[in-house]
């Protein structure tokens, strides 16, 4: 194994590497700009819900002002700032989520795969399955713990 690392590559080789780069190199702009087309998308969808929900917002009346004389109005405050028109409320960006090859092991423990059917309950990640199988195991010594010990055989 040392012997193949010490020597330089054949000419066969580093042609046949920079293929492999230049492949690997095409895969991941591809993949980039797939990326970047459906954060795109996803933008475009989330200014067109903005631009729906102020045109509607300014579609509708403003509602009547209530009678001075059913309310007497509150004495003036000294340099009282005035109030912020609210903006329209902007839903956080929706980040695609990345496939179960590219996440960590950390991620792939914790989440669950996804439900293949449109009724199906997706199933349980891995880890919450090996903290019940501990669980089980753990209340298992303990009855056989507590049993042995309520017949004596400690």
């Amino acid at each position: 194994m040392a012997e193949l690392e010490s020597q330089p590559l054949s000419a066969e080789e580093r042609a046949e590497l920079e293929e492999l780069r230049a492949e690997k190199a095409r895969r991941e702009a591809q993949e980039e700009a797939r990326r970047e087309r459906e954060e795109l998308a996803a933008l475009r969808a989330e200014r067109k819900k903005a631009e729906e929900a102020a045109a509607k917002v300014a579609s509708e009346p403003a509602p009547a002002p209530k009678p001075a004389a059913a309310k007497p109005a509150p004495a003036p405050k000294p340099a009282a700032p005035k109030p912020q028109p609210k903006k329209a409320a902007r839903p956080k960006p929706v980040e695609p989520k990345p496939s179960r090859d590219e996440m960590t092991f950390a991620q792939r423990m914790v989440t669950s795969k996804e439900p293949t059917g449109e009724n199906e309950i997706p199933g349980m990640a891995p880890a919450q399955k090996i903290i019940i199988v501990l669980a089980l195991i753990a209340f298992i010594v303990f009855m056989a713990y507590t049993i042995t010990g309520s017949m004596g055989l400690h």
